[in-house]
């Protein structure tokens, strides 16, 4: 695996904005059939955090509204967010110690995708599988 991580990553990213209500997230994820989302900044370029399936679990756990909650007041802040250029093995084996599921890839003019595990999953499905 020594291409790097482009090769791997969705686009166009979807993406959440940070006042995005919840209920607009769980509809945007529904739609789009994905399990996690990126909360972007007002200038769309840096991530400010993400909101997982497991997070909304949790959100509801907890009773609290998802017409009035801002994605900001929920999202997971500080994401891994790395170089368009980083190696598939370095991304997989950070993805590994941190115990997380999601990352974002970004250049010099911000965010240009996102990989998930199940990205990775799908290297190994043949692609009349797919």
């Amino acid at each position: 695996m020594s291409q790097v991580i482009t090769s791997l990553m969705r686009r166009p990213v979807v993406s959440a904005g940070m006042d995005d209500t919840v209920a607009q997230v769980e509809e945007l994820l529904s739609s789009q059939r994905l399990t996690w989302v990126p909360v972007l900044e007002p200038t769309k370029r840096e991530v400010a955090g993400v909101i997982s399936a497991s997070d909304l679990v949790a959100f509801h756990a907890q009773g609290r509204d998802a017409t009035t909650t801002r994605a900001w007041q929920m999202c997971t802040y500080k994401p891994v967010v790395v170089d368009a250029g980083t190696p598939v093995a370095m991304v997989a084996a950070l993805m590994v110690e941190r115990g997380i599921h999601h990352v974002a890839v970004s250049d010099r003019n911000g965010i240009v995708g996102v990989v998930s595990s199940l990205d990775f999953v799908r290297t190994f499905v043949p692609d009349g599988l797919r």
